[in-house]
């Protein structure tokens, strides 16, 4: 990693500090873990939608491809 000064002259004191905060900064985002799949929100949760199980098939289930409701 390379730290270049753009503007102005900080001294010696003031590089450091600011080159221990980004230290600091760079420890403590990689002790996090990283969470590339957010949680599951309950409104996506199919058992939310589906409370019942289905009728299982047998001689009548032609009768049971439409719902009325």
């Amino acid at each position: 990693m390379t730290i270049k000064v753009v503007r102005g002259n900080p001294t010696p004191e003031e590089l450091a500090a600011a080159l221990a905060v980004v230290r600091a900064r760079a420890v403590t985002a990689s002790e996090e873990p990283s969470t590339t799949e957010a949680p599951r929100d309950a409104w996506s949760d199919p058992s939310r939608i589906a409370t019942h199980r289905l009728p299982h098939p047998g001689p009548a289930s032609w009768g049971r491809t439409y719902w009325p409701s």
